[in-house]
């Protein structure tokens, strides 16, 4: 019987650590939108998830070869650090250079913009899930406790 607990509960670790690499390697699409100041659906706070945009004018969440998605934020006037007037989400070609999520300031059309570049399916909303792994595991471990 205890072979049996600690096949389950490695199964279940190795199901744990796997399952986010696979799904994020699998399912590569962003957002892609663009809203200027209070008008539109694509400023922030962002709002929509995949099944409320579908009913939502001007946003798709489109599927993204590279995998990198990409959030700008610009302005009319670069001299006044106020970002926010214009928000594009978007799929990149291809990531940074050093293959990083981050956001920087960066030259796009001659402007100066905020640009946030992250890797991962519909990462380019304005927030972000993350989860905890310690807490995961130690829920798996406590419910397969309590099945055996």
């Amino acid at each position: 019987m205890d072979s049996c607990r600690s096949l389950l509960l490695s199964l279940s670790f190795i199901f744990l650590i796997l399952t986010p690499k696979l799904t994020n390697g699998i399912l590569r699409r962003c957002y892609v939108c663009r809203s200027r100041g209070e008008l539109g659906s694509c400023k922030d706070p962002f709002t929509f998830n995949v099944t409320q945009i579908e009913s939502e004018r001007g946003i798709e969440a489109v599927p993204c070869a590279s995998g990198w998605c990409g959030k700008m934020l610009e302005t009319e006037n670069p001299l006044k650090e106020e970002y926010g007037v214009a928000t594009e989400r978007m799929c990149l070609q291809r990531g940074p250079s050093d293959s990083e999520d981050r956001c920087a300031y960066v030259k796009w059309n001659f402007r100066k913009v905020l640009m946030c570049f992250c890797r991962g399916d519909l990462c380019n909303s304005s927030t972000t899930v993350t989860v905890n792994f310690t807490v995961l595991l130690l829920c798996t471990l406590v419910t397969s406790r309590m099945i055996l």
